[in-house]
């Protein structure tokens, strides 16, 4: 047996309704549209937000304050992990970090360094932003930060 002999389950595939095919065929004359109005027409259709003529859900919600469009997202890294992953005196980067595997091809945009941990190593970071904590941690051992422009 091969599966293009094996039969399908009844009921499970229909006849397409052919429609404007005269009176017999039960589906003639308005072509199960109804009589007039916009629907019945050819090209017309409904917005999928419609709700028949109700105040739409949109409407009725109440808005208020500021949504910003074009927000500045940060990916946060914390020192404990600049402290596991890099050795003294290393230039840490967007770039080093993926190569590191601390961040991923998705989150290559901004990066925030966040303070986090203790620091026992030099470091030279450039990063896009950084806590205050994580500035006077990374400073106290001599380390130097470098912002990077957005």
């Amino acid at each position: 047996m091969r599966i293009h002999n094996i039969p399908g389950d009844p009921g499970s595939t229909q006849k397409r309704k052919r429609v404007g095919r005269g009176e017999g065929s039960g589906h003639g004359r308005t072509s199960g549209r109804g009589n007039k109005g916009a629907l019945s027409r050819s090209g017309a259709r409904k917005n999928s937000h419609f709700e028949g003529g109700q105040m739409p859900l949109i409407r009725r919600l109440p808005k208020r304050g500021f949504h910003n469009p074009f927000p500045k997202v940060y990916t946060p890294v914390n020192l404990t992990v600049l402290e596991k992953h890099f050795d003294a005196g290393a230039v840490v980067d967007p770039v080093a970090l993926l190569e590191k595997g601390i961040l991923h091809g998705s989150e290559t945009g901004r990066v925030k360094i966040l303070g986090q941990g203790d620091v026992t190593k030099k470091f030279h970071i450039k990063a896009h932003a950084f806590s205050k904590s994580a500035l006077e941690k990374i400073k106290s051992q001599g380390g130097e930060c470098e912002v990077l422009p957005c």
